[in-house]
């Protein structure tokens, strides 16, 4: 009988014990999803203002997007964006975020339609998703990784319908 209430009282210590739970280990907070969140919107902007240093600052240092890694590629990319690639007349709209993550890590994915504005009517410039790896570092969360993976070729637009004739 002695030893059965030792063995109670020691697995009640157990269970009712104080538990240390370590930051890593931890479920992203509701804090995290937004400034995760914000992240992607920031992204959006620098990329579609051509603000190289926004966007870089979006991802770690070492951070890489597609085949471009780290700081002054990245930078690089914005202005090859924009010269070459028509990035001035571009816009990103993103949709159905999905972010994963515990601790200090976690991964997103969201889609994407590049929407070419230079056109009337805007048109579809491309459809992509984009897959990220994404860390909370001492300036918040930031990229580490961030991959696209088009969708194909966009859709040509559909003509015009002409509306019915009147009747007489």
């Amino acid at each position: 009988m002695k030893a059965m209430l030792v063995a109670l009282i020691v697995v009640a210590g157990l269970i009712c014990a104080p538990q240390t739970v370590r930051a890593d280990t931890m479920t992203l907070s509701a804090q995290d999803y937004v400034e995760i969140q914000q992240l992607y919107a920031q992204y959006n902007v620098a990329i579609d203002t051509g603000d190289a240093q926004a966007y870089a600052a979006t991802f770690t240092p070492d951070g890489v997007f597609n085949t471009f890694s780290g700081h002054d590629a990245l930078v690089g990319f914005i202005k090859i964006w924009r010269e070459r690639l028509n990035g001035a007349s571009r816009r990103h709209w993103n949709t159905n975020l999905l972010i994963n993550g515990e601790g200090k890590n976690a991964t997103g994915s969201v889609y994407l339609m590049l929407l070419d504005v230079s056109t009337k009517p805007v048109s579809i410039a491309a459809v992509a998703t984009y897959t990220d790896s994404l860390v909370k570092t001492s300036n918040g969360w930031r990229f580490t990784k961030r991959m696209t993976h088009n969708d194909g070729a966009a859709a040509a637009a559909a003509p015009a319908a002409t509306p019915p004739a009147a009747p007489k």
